[in-house]
């Protein structure tokens, strides 16, 4: 993903959710993303999708994944530890958890802010970041990439038919795959409805063509990629995702080894990282948040 596209992907989920929060400035969110995940590039980020570094704290009850990070507690003096930051399913997921993040009353200055040096500013006073040069790094980026032209634009009120929106897409104006859902969700449609409708112009039959056990065994046998890819590729063709999954972990038979077994073959390295490990866990019938949670325990 080059870096106007990734500029794009995240102003359209910011401007998407900014408001329903009360937050009025856009320019700093996005370069918070740029910096905290470089451009997308991180493990954090391309892996799990946390583009601004969140780490759990004790309110936290989703997935998680544990990692190395530098804080700078005092200023010019780096310190390397490990701590526990929050995993997100996708590059949505992950700019809602901005705001969900941010939405606790020690945040509460952010609110009703227009001025990106003021919210900047602020969030720093907050303690977000440890970095001495966290506002001035952060209102670079804001000027390298002309980010405040995101600033004060809502998320649009769709003006077309999805007949008409659906054309369009035919007709290459919203792209592919994330950029169009991207794009679309950003002028106010209703992505799904227009997919739907762009398949039925072209004539692609989604309706499903195999029972789920047939699909579940292909998913074993690699056919269908892994993670988010499997789940997009499933559900575009038809199919429930949740009962090809479910069949999947059932031919997969009943889990041998303990949670703690099970973990400590993680940590080792026997069942990869990110999405990859998640899926190979799922299918051996194990519960992925609890072999995960013993992982962070022991490390």
């Amino acid at each position: 993903m080059d870096k106007q596209t990734f500029i794009s992907q995240i102003a359209a989920y910011v401007i998407k959710y900014a408001a329903q929060y009360g937050i009025k400035v856009h320019s700093p969110i996005i370069a918070q993303a740029i910096l905290e995940s470089g451009w997308g590039q991180s493990s954090l980020a391309a892996k799990y999708h946390n583009y601004f570094g969140l780490k759990c704290g004790s309110a936290w009850t989703g997935k998680s994944v544990n990692m190395a990070t530098s804080e700078e507690y005092t200023p010019g003096v780096h310190t390397n530890i490990r701590d526990n930051f929050r995993v997100f399913d996708s590059m949505e997921d992950g700019v809602k958890g901005y705001f969900d993040f941010i939405n606790y009353s020690r945040y509460a200055n952010l609110k009703g802010v227009t001025d990106p040096q003021t919210y900047v500013e602020n969030i720093k006073a907050d303690g977000y970041a440890t970095s001495s040069t966290y506002v001035t790094n952060l209102m670079r980026v804001i000027r390298d990439n002309n980010l405040t032209q995101y600033d004060g634009v809502a998320q649009q009120t769709p003006s077309k038919s999805v007949d008409e929106v659906a054309q369009d897409v035919v007709n290459g104006k919203y792209g592919n795959g994330a950029d169009r859902k991207a794009a679309l969700e950003a002028a106010g449609y209703n992505y799904d409805e227009v997919q739907a409708k762009v398949n039925e112009i072209l004539g692609v039959d989604t309706t499903p063509k195999k029972s789920v056990d047939e699909i579940a065994q292909e998913v074993i046998n690699g056919a269908w990629g892994n993670g988010q890819d499997r789940k997009n590729r499933i559900e575009q063709a038809g199919y429930d995702y949740t009962a090809v999954q479910n069949k999947v972990n059932e031919l997969c038979g009943t889990p041998k080894k303990s949670i703690d077994e099970i973990a400590r073959a993680v940590i080792r390295g026997e069942y990869g990282n990110g999405a990859d490990r998640k899926n190979r866990i799922t299918a051996e019938g194990y519960d992925y948040a609890a072999v995960q949670a013993k992982v962070n325990d022991l490390m």
